[in-house]
């Protein structure tokens, strides 16, 4: 720890992670929408796809790169990386004077941001209280919104400036946000479970103690109970840990890809699972290409369409807001499943009123882009990015990550790169495929996401190692749970008073 990560304490260090990752998901948010109305010179449809989706070919060469290093780094570096290389990549693009080169600036600037949403949402839970996790992802996502819409915003002022301006300012924005991560991250501390992980021991109790809002004669032993239960769990993940034909540890990469007790594979998927629930509903169609829907499958004019986009902006930030309240309260499984059925209704109007450009049905499929919006927001905006750092153990933590966030990023190219293409060529009907996704994302989401919400990071191992997969965790199994690492902690002929504080403390959350 240098002085500069341990300054800030308590409260005030957990609202400075948070702004931190806020910063790097409003540069997320920011550029998914900064080049869906920019005229950069485009011309087809097809070149239009490529222009915009060659972004997400950087971003999973990002997560690549994570998947492979980002462990090795740490958060706190990986970050720090991601946000330099990005920062690269909007001046190459700023500065562009042809396609070749924007392309090139979009894939650099791709690839800092596939670093970055790999290891933010990592470093964000392991950081954060059980009870306030869901939480703390919904500000961060929330921000990542409110960057989409400052960059609709910007898009529809610059786009009455009849200069090169209208395309290189609101470029050149997105350095502001990297710059803005950098600096808050200095004052930040490294995840105390990746620490923990690496040997630091001494290190790790260290930023806990910064990081813990309890106070009193009793902090430290709930300090040290809470340390214990961290390097409890992993000293019995590492013991189970799957080895090779020579009895050698399986490197966590490889474990990825690996059954056994732990179910290591079946977790990892469940990530990836989300983010490819997340892409397949149909929500980049709408945040790339609000614009071009408005304009051409509503019929309005491209100034109306302009401002609609960004007015749809504003309401997917204050619908955004709505998972910071719900998401530890109601959990993860009800809102991914109201937010895919209430998708699949949006997607269902929306291609039977775009099937007729006149009057009344243009009005009603406008506003179904708006309630689409909505229904996302509440239910799948934070969520899959959360899932993948809650279901993976802490040994495959990073790379689990990684494989989550390169989903993303193919699933995202895929729909990006057919969207121009599919709305002029089939019209309302691109919008029937999407609504059958939704309709069997329902399904899967009941009967394969287990609920997450008020666990500790270690708590969820419990719904993946017994005998088949819980989608709850039963309060005697984790009762039991606490009695077998209290009694390996303090052994079974302590005075129970470590135990006593920690129930205290736990009561009281």
């Amino acid at each position: 720890m240098t002085k500069l990560t341990s300054i800030l304490r308590g409260r005030a260090c957990q609202r400075a992670i948070t702004a931190c990752c806020g910063a790097a998901f409003m540069l997320f948010g920011y550029d998914q929408g900064v080049m869906n109305t920019t005229d950069s010179g485009n011309g087809s449809s097809s070149l239009q796809g490529t222009v915009v989706a060659i972004y997400e070919i950087g971003c999973l060469f990002g997560s690549l790169f994570t998947f492979f290093a980002g462990e090795t780094l740490g958060r706190r570096r990986t970050i720090m990386l991601g946000c330099s290389v990005l920062m690269v990549g909007a001046a190459l693009q700023t500065s562009s004077y042809g396609i070749p080169q924007l392309i090139v600036g979009r894939i650099v600037t791709g690839l800092g941001n596939g670093i970055n949403t790999s290891t933010v949402p990592v470093w964000h839970s392991e950081t954060t209280a059980a009870h306030s996790r869901g939480r703390a992802l919904a500000i961060e996502l929330a921000v990542n919104i409110f960057g989409l819409m400052c960059a609709y915003w910007f898009d529809y002022g610059f786009s009455f400036v009849k200069s090169q301006a209208q395309f290189r300012a609101p470029i050149a924005f997105q350095i502001v946000f990297a710059v803005a991560t950098i600096v808050i991250i200095q004052f930040c501390p490294e995840s105390p479970r990746w620490l923990l992980k690496h040997g630091r021991e001494n290190e790790s109790r260290a930023v806990l103690e910064q990081l813990s809002l309890h106070s009193g004669p009793s902090k430290h032993a709930v300090l040290d109970h809470e340390f214990s239960l961290i390097k409890y769990a992993l000293q019995e993940e590492e013991a189970a840990t799957i080895k090779d034909k020579n009895g050698d540890p399986v490197s966590p990469i490889r474990a990825c890809f690996t059954f056994g007790k732990e179910r290591y594979f079946h977790r990892v998927m469940l990530g990836v699972g989300g983010q490819f629930i997340q892409q397949l509903c149909g929500i980049n169609l709408i945040s790339y290409y609000a614009p071009v829907i408005f304009e051409q499958s509503v019929g309005m004019s491209h100034n109306l369409s302009l401002l609609l986009s960004g007015a749809n902006g504003v309401a997917y930030f204050l619908s955004s807001l709505i998972p910071i309240w719900l998401l530890d309260r109601v959990g993860r499984r009800p809102l991914m499943l109201f937010a895919a059925a209430g998708q699949c209704g949006c997607m269902a109007i929306l291609a039977g009123t775009t099937s007729v450009k006149a009057g009344a049905p243009g009005i009603v499929a406008a506003v179904m882009l708006f309630m689409f919006n909505f229904f996302f927001a509440v239910g799948l905006l934070a969520i899959p990015w959360l899932l993948p750092a809650e279901y993976a153990p802490l040994p495959i933590r990073a790379p689990a990550a990684a494989l989550a966030s390169m989903s993303n990023w193919c699933f995202t190219f895929v729909v990006v790169e057919i969207t121009p293409i599919s709305i002029s060529s089939i019209g309302w009907k691109t919008y029937v495929y999407f609504c059958v996704f939704n309709a069997c994302f329902v399904p899967i989401i009941y009967f394969f996401y287990p609920e997450t919400a008020q666990l500790t990071l270690e708590e969820i191992d419990l719904l993946f190692t017994g005998d088949k997969v819980l989608m709850h965790l039963p309060p005697h199994l984790r009762e039991q749970h606490e009695h077998v690492v209290d009694d390996t902690i303090y052994g079974v002929e302590d005075d129970n008073s470590s135990k006593d504080v920690h129930q205290q403390h736990e009561t009281k959350v």
